[in-house]
């Protein structure tokens, strides 16, 4: 269970005890981050459900807020940083490198945050009979597809966080993707179709990674977290 407790340190804010985990329990901690995104969703569906008597746009609010304290941004400062660098790095591979790794976050970068913050908050609003749905999957989804890219993409960074899942079991990761997939089809077509809009933005997104920098970063794969979710809860609350 090593595992499942340096996914939950990592991915989320949850009152931990504090412990330091070696190589191998954070290379198997990738085949858990499936589940951590649920168990993320669930604890923001139920305080939806508690919320469900407030006014749209203060439950939105509330939970949109309580989202971003469980994750403690960690994706959101991935996303900013991989927005700062795409704009500036003008299609240079080490210029873009570079850019992610300076801490201070430039206009596109308070852009990028801005959109998918505001993104969020308008499918909450908007769709407040779609919370439950919405929140356990763009967590699920999101998270599984950085077991996907941790898989079948190459880590082009040296030393960074995700050097240390190059040796992630592939078995187990693969059975955390069938799973989620699982999860997705037995929601029927909305969950079909949440699927289909995470696989879309994950290949686009790999694809923009491969051809700017070979592979993928630490930044880049907060980014593709916070752009599954936005496109996840996004096509849910239009689908009603």
């Amino acid at each position: 269970m090593n595992g499942l407790l340096a996914a939950l340190a990592f991915l989320t804010r949850l009152p931990l005890p504090a412990r330091p985990f070696d190589a191998r329990s954070q290379a198997s901690s990738l085949a858990w981050y499936p589940l951590v995104g649920l168990l993320l969703g669930a604890v923001l569906a139920l305080l939806a459900w508690l919320l469900r008597g407030a006014p749209p746009m203060v439950g939105a609010v509330l939970v949109l807020a309580a989202w971003v304290a469980l994750t403690g941004a960690l994706h959101l400062d991935g996303l900013a940083d991989s927005a700062d660098a795409w704009v500036g790095g003008l299609g240079d591979r080490g210029r873009t490198l570079a850019i992610m790794k300076d801490p201070r976050c430039g206009p596109a970068g308070v852009t990028a945050l801005v959109l998918v913050l505001l993104g969020k908050f308008a499918a909450l609003a908007g769709a407040p009979g779609a919370h439950a749905l919405m929140l356990l999957l763009a967590p699920l989804l999101a998270r599984a597809m950085l077991v996907a890219l941790c898989l079948w993409t190459p880590y082009v960074r040296s030393g960074g966080l995700g050097t240390g899942l190059r040796d992630a079991p592939g078995t187990a990761c693969r059975a955390a993707l069938a799973a989620t997939v699982l999860v997705c089809l037995c929601a029927g077509w909305r969950g079909w179709l949440a699927l289909a809009v995470a696989l879309a933005v994950f290949a686009g997104w790999r694809h923009a990674g491969l051809r700017r920098l070979g592979g993928f970063t630490g930044d880049t794969a907060g980014a593709l977290a916070e752009l599954v979710e936005l496109a996840v809860v996004l096509a849910l609350a239009a689908a009603g």
